[in-house]
C-alpha cells in the first residue's frame, strides 16, 4: 500500500533556492552611478558635461548622479516638449531628499548641486529620457530605460571608464588651448587693452551635448595710463560671465553704472576705487543662442574707462569662487 510522505527537507531546501533564483533578478533592481561635471586641479577648466551622457539600463533601476566640481549644476528630467526654466525655478520646484522617481509625466529637478552632493532617480517603466541642466545650456544627457526583457548592452565598469575618457578629452583639449595662447599672443602685440572673458568650445554625441568652459580672464593684470579704456568679450560660446568692480550686486543679471555705447558694448567708467561698476551678464548675442533657460544676454562687450590712477581689482560675479579674478593698475 502506497503511503504519503512528506518532501524531504533537502528537497524543501532546493526547492526553495531555485525560486529565490527565479524570483530575486525580478526583485532586484540595478543602481548605476555617474558623475556630474569634471574640473581641473586650479578649477579654472570647467567640463559642464554628464560623465557618462548616456547610459542603458532596465526598468526599475536607479541612477545616482554626484557632482564632482565647485561649479554649480542641476540634475533635470523635463517633460516632453517643456521649456527650461531658471535654474532658480526648477521645473518648477525642487525634488526633495535627494532622490525621485521619474515617468515622463512630471517633471523632477534638483537645486543647484554643490560639490559631492548627490542625486537619486528611479526610472520604473520604459523610455528614452532626457537630461539637462538648468545652468548650462548646451549640457544634455539620456538615459534609455529597456524592458526587462532586453539585454543591456554595458555595465557600470564601461560607464566609468566612459566617463572618464570623456572627462579627460574636455579637460586636455590642446587645441582649444592653442588656440587661447595663440590669440593672447596676438592681442598683447596688437591690444594692450583687450581682455578676453573665457573661453569655450562644444562637442556632441549620440546622447547630447558637453561643453569645456575656461573660467578665467585671459592677461588678468593690465598696465594702462589714466585716461585709457580697457574692454573686455566674451569668447565663451555658452557660458556668461560678468565684470565687476566695487561691490558685487545682489542680482548679478542687470549692469550698474554702465551705458550703451552706439555699438553696441557697454560703458562704465571709474574714477576711484570706491565706485562700483558691474557688466551684468556678457554673453553670445540673441541671433547666436537657441533655447536658452534665461533670456538672450545681447551684449559680448565691456568697456571701462580709468579717469585717475590707482590699483583696480575685479572679479566675475558668477565665478570668483573658481579664481576668476583680474586687476588694471592705472599709471599717471
Amino acid at each position: 500500500m502506497n503511503v504519503f510522505r512528506s518532501p524531504r527537507p533537502t528537497r524543501i531546501v532546493r526547492w526553495t533556492l531555485a525560486f529565490a533564483f527565479l524570483v530575486a533578478p525580478q526583485m532586484a533592481r540595478a543602481q548605476w552611478h555617474a558623475t556630474v561635471g569634471a574640473q581641473s586641479k586650479s578649477m579654472s577648466h570647467q567640463a559642464l558635461a554628464f560623465l557618462p551622457n548616456e547610459i542603458w539600463i532596465h526598468a526599475g533601476d536607479n541612477v545616482t548622479w554626484t557632482s564632482a566640481v565647485d561649479e554649480i549644476h542641476t540634475v533635470t528630467f523635463l517633460k516632453p516638449g517643456q521649456v527650461r526654466l531658471p535654474f532658480q525655478a526648477g521645473c518648477p520646484g525642487f525634488s526633495p531628499d535627494g532622490s525621485a522617481s521619474f515617468d515622463g509625466s512630471t517633471c523632477i529637478s534638483t537645486p543647484p548641486l554643490a560639490k559631492g552632493q548627490a542625486f537619486t532617480v528611479t526610472f520604473p517603466i520604459a523610455g528614452n529620457f532626457k537630461l539637462v541642466c538648468l545652468v548650462h545650456q548646451n549640457m544634455t544627457g539620456v538615459v534609455h530605460v529597456l524592458d526587462l526583457s532586453q539585454a543591456l548592452p554595458h555595465g557600470q565598469d564601461f560607464y566609468d571608464e566612459q566617463a572618464t575618457e570623456e572627462s579627460n578629452a574636455l579637460l586636455s583639449d590642446d587645441d582649444l588651448d592653442r588656440e587661447l595662447q595663440h590669440h593672447d599672443d596676438m592681442h598683447s602685440h596688437a591690444d594692450r587693452t583687450a581682455v578676453t572673458t573665457g573661453k569655450g568650445e562644444i562637442v556632441a554625441n549620440g546622447g547630447g551635448s558637453q561643453t569645456l568652459s575656461i573660467m578665467r580672464f585671459m592677461e588678468e593684470t593690465k598696465v594702462i595710463h589714466a585716461g585709457e579704456t580697457v574692454e573686455w568679450t566674451n569668447f565663451d560660446p555658452v557660458t556668461p560671465h560678468t565684470i565687476t568692480f566695487g561691490v558685487e550686486p545682489l542680482n548679478p543679471v542687470p549692469p550698474v553704472n554702465a551705458t550703451l555705447d552706439t555699438d553696441g558694448a557697454l560703458h562704465g567708467v571709474i574714477n576711484s576705487t570706491a565706485d562700483s561698476v558691474h557688466s551684468g551678464l556678457i554673453g553670445a548675442a540673441p541671433q547666436d543662442q537657441l533655447f536658452l533657460p534665461t533670456p538672450p544676454l545681447g551684449v559680448t562687450r565691456f568697456r571701462v574707462t580709468f579717469t585717475h590712477p590707482g590699483v583696480f581689482a575685479y572679479i566675475c560675479a558668477l565665478h570668483d569662487v573658481l579664481g576668476m579674478k583680474g586687476k588694471v593698475i592705472v599709471l599717471p
